[in-house]
């Protein structure tokens, strides 16, 4: 390991040096202006750089062209006569690999000849007015701690956080389990955006998503837009942008534990100086298991991805594209050379995981003539083939305890249509899912064998209506979607899952610095296939009579504009919920699990569980100004959950206090300084049953009768980081180091056990199963780079 340290110096030190020998170059950057609303091209906005001479005006297609301009972070302004202005802060221009820089302007509702309203950096929407945070891919890319993984950088996000010692990519928003999100790609819907992917939740260890393609990441916490289906906690919209339509590019990225290629152009551009249709293309490979077995580590997680697109501009009001992502991954396991006690544990207890997903979809953007309204068609079609398996032996696959050989199949079909009626705007549309789930179980540790196939259709429809009063300063927006199946006893019923919800927002001062904003809305989620396909030993589907789980949300919030780049915000909130499922075996609620490696709800359930979270999150955030951005959050919340015996008890997500900050500085000669520091509570957990695990081990037991009474101790994490950037004629490269875990803190865990074993590894006999002691935690160096070209 010293050799490689020092390599990994010596080519720092070497670049470092090289820095003074790359000469200043000028690049030009492109990009697109439309009304936010209709979608429609902009003519004439004008487009400035900060703190430069430099600036352009769009032509009759919207675009613009700056030239001239040396690489770089800037600030990048647009206005326009009757909207407001926009900003769009920390845009790192290169001399490589530049994507396009699109604005979407909102008309102003003041008389704008006299007065200049800006818009605010930070992204709200009619229907939306709070509990949304928006992400650039510059804030995602330069996270300390995040690896480009988006899902990490989210859990920096005002309540949200991350699983018991933040090892994994669990996104928990308020207190809520981390099934409870969904996720959508350019409006494509994804079951999930992590590799080795627990079934019947969402989370895992690593990201699936590729942060070049991304253009924008949306979360919202509540007030949730009619069209999504099934969230009860958290919508996060991935926004792609479109593959270079005027020439070729390629990104070369290399980090700790994997190695990526991005490639992207234009298809069919002929003579033209822009083609009308591009692609943008990825595939990633994970090194994480030569790096497991150099360090010793008996796990072998291996990992393969990739991610499309490929977009067409039919002509001015129609266009479509294809995207799609998918996943390799095999996680298996090794004996170490030399005995170790924990090492032996991890050995015995992990599965070994044989999954793959894919996800493709087609979608068709159609405006209609004269601004009237957009109609937006999602066809798509999304697997998850998930082989989970348990053995006495793992590294030998002998012994078996448990195989789980499942498939989820969903084929989907979504229809919006917007309709803008004077100041209006009116949306109604449709989805069709057709599921196709199998299942074959082998329990051998508690005797259940069973083969399920399902194939069934669910099916909604939505309707919401928004306006903006007194020249924009009061914004009302009121919904409903019902949404039902043919599979579940309750079927047939629409109006079971009726869910209103409505939102209003006002502006308190004639400055629009002050806003006040309440939201009141009702959501529902089906079970997962893994919960509705479950049959017990009489091979009866036990769970078919499992009704849609609700949530009612009640938000208020306060915010307040600190000029042009800054803004601090304050919302309290509560959430109930009705129908939970609860596990007859455990007599817990399904809320408190799904953050580990294992297949969720793959048991017998009653829907008599309850729930409430609440909470206060407090926010100041600031963008790009004066060479610093920030973001720090707090969150004081509760959240609980009944039981069988119908007690609320603290959940395993109660850590009652989340505290965050990630922020940044820009230094001259594009390097740039970032830390992140995260905070949590101590958080409750079910301890191991040692005598009800003997016999079924290497299947541990977890004891939740008295949740809440045991504690793990706080979370807190420091991450640094430093990037430097150069900038040379045909290339641009990126090379950063970072220390995650700066502090050296312990991560809080669990105790964990093992069977007692002699010093060679040898079981004592009779058995038994003592603690094991776990390894304490230290600082990680991390070194990576990216080449665009």
């Amino acid at each position: 390991m010293s050799s490689v340290r020092s390599i990994l110096l010596l080519l720092c030190f070497s670049f470092l040096a090289y820095s003074g020998l790359v000469g200043q170059n000028t690049v030009s950057i492109f990009g697109k202006v439309q009304d936010a609303k209709t979608g429609e091209p902009l003519i004439g906005v004008n487009l400035r750089l900060e703190g430069t001479e430099k600036g352009a005006t769009t032509d009759l297609d919207g675009l613009f062209e700056i030239s001239g301009v040396v690489p770089g972070s800037y600030n990048i302004t647009a206005s326009y006569l009757g909207y407001q202005t926009k900003t769009r802060s920390n845009v790192i221009i290169q001399s490589k690999g530049n994507d396009d820089i699109n604005f979407e302007l909102q008309e102003g509702g003041l008389d704008l000849e006299t007065v200049v309203v800006t818009a605010s950096p930070f992204e709200t929407k009619i229907s939306t007015p709070l509990s949304l945070q928006t992400l650039s891919p510059e804030e995602i890319k330069t996270y300390p701690g995040g690896n480009n993984d988006i899902a990490k950088v989210v859990q920096s996000l005002p309540g949200v956080s991350g699983s018991i010692g933040g090892f994994r990519n669990d996104v928990i928003i308020r207190g809520g389990a981390p099934n409870e999100n969904v996720y959508y790609l350019d409006g494509i819907e994804i079951p999930n955006i992590n590799h080795f992917s627990t079934q019947g939740s969402a989370g895992g260890p690593v990201g699936l998503l590729n942060v070049d393609f991304i253009e924008e990441v949306e979360l919202s916490s509540s007030s949730f837009g009619a069209q999504y289906d099934n969230p009860l906690s958290g919508v996060l919209q991935f926004d792609q942008r479109n593959g270079n339509r005027r020439g070729r590019q390629t990104n070369v990225r290399v980090s700790a534990s994997e190695a990526a290629l991005t490639t992207e152009g234009p298809l069919f551009k002929g003579d033209n100086t822009e083609a009308n249709t591009s692609y943008i293309l990825s595939v990633r490979r994970s090194y994480l298991q030569a790096l497991f077995e150099l360090i010793g580590l008996p796990i072998r997680p291996d990992y393969w991805d990739y991610q499309y697109k490929i977009s067409h501009d039919i002509n001015e009001y129609n266009s479509i594209f294809v995207t799609g992502i998918g996943s390799v991954d095999d996680f298996s396991v090794k004996a170490p050379d030399d005995f170790d006690a924990e090492q032996q544990s991890v050995l015995d207890q992990v599965p070994v995981i044989k999954q793959w997903t894919t996800t493709a979809g087609f979608g068709w953007k159609k405006r209609l003539k004269n601004g009237k309204g957009i109609m937006n068609t999602f066809l798509s079609t999304n697997i998850l083939n998930n082989d989970f398996s348990r053995y006495l032996d793992n590294e030998n696959l002998t012994g078996l305890v448990l195989k789980n050989n499942s498939r989820e199949t969903e084929q989907k079909l979504r229809y919006h249509y917007t309709r803008f009626l004077d100041d209006w705007s009116l949306k109604v549309g449709v989805n069709l899912t057709r599921s196709i789930y199998t299942n074959e179980t082998q329990d051998l540790a508690f005797d259940n064998t069973f083969s399920t196939e399902l194939d069934f259709l669910k099916y909604g429809l939505f309707s919401q209506a928004s306006k903006s009063f007194l020249d924009g300063r009061l914004d009302f927006t009121v919904g409903f979607r019902m949404d039902d199946n043919t599979y579940t006893e309750e079927s047939g019923t629409l109006l079971k899952t009726f869910s209103p919800r409505t939102a209003i927002s006002y502006v308190l001062d004639p400055n629009y610095n002050w806003r006040l904003s309440a939201s009141l809305g009702q959501y529902y989620k089906i079970a997962p296939y893994t919960v509705l396909g479950y049959q017990d030993q009489a091979g009866n589907f036990s769970n078919k009579n499992v009704p849609y789980i609700g949530s009612f949300h009640a938000v208020m919030g306060l915010e307040r504009k600190l000029g042009q780049f800054a803004k601090i915000s304050a919302e309290g909130f509560f959430k109930r919920y009705t129908n939970y499922p609860i596990s007859l075996a455990d007599e817990v609620s399904l809320a408190n699990k799904g953050a580990d490696f294992s297949v969720l709800g793959n048991e017998e359930v009653v829907s008599d569980g309850l729930g409430r979270t609440y909470g206060l999150e407090l926010l100041y955030q600031q963008k790009l100004q004066k060479n610093f951005y920030g973001i720090l959050a707090y969150t004081f919340f509760k959240s609980e959950f009944t039981g069988l015996d119908g007690v609320y008890r603290p959940s395993v997500w109660d850590s009652r206090h989340l505290l965050s900050f990630t922020g940044g500085y820009k230094l001259p000669g594009n390097w740039e300084f970032s830390v992140r520091y995260r905070f949590a509570g101590n958080t409750p957990f079910p301890p191991v049953d040692p005598e009800a695990s003997l016999p079924v081990y290497p299947v541990l037991i977890l004891d939740y009768s008295n949740l809440g009474e045991n504690e793990l101790s706080s979370f807190n994490q420091l991450d640094v980081r430093i990037d430097k950037k150069w900038n040379a004629k045909s290339y641009t490269f990126n090379l950063f180091f970072e220390i995650q875990n700066a502090l050296t803190q312990n991560n809080p865990e669990p105790p964990s056990f093992g069977l007692d074993r002699d010093e060679s590894g040898v079981i004592i006999e009779p058995r038994s199963l003592v603690e094991v002691i776990n390894s304490p935690s230290s600082l990680l160096p991390i070194i990576g780079l990216a080449i665009d070209f």
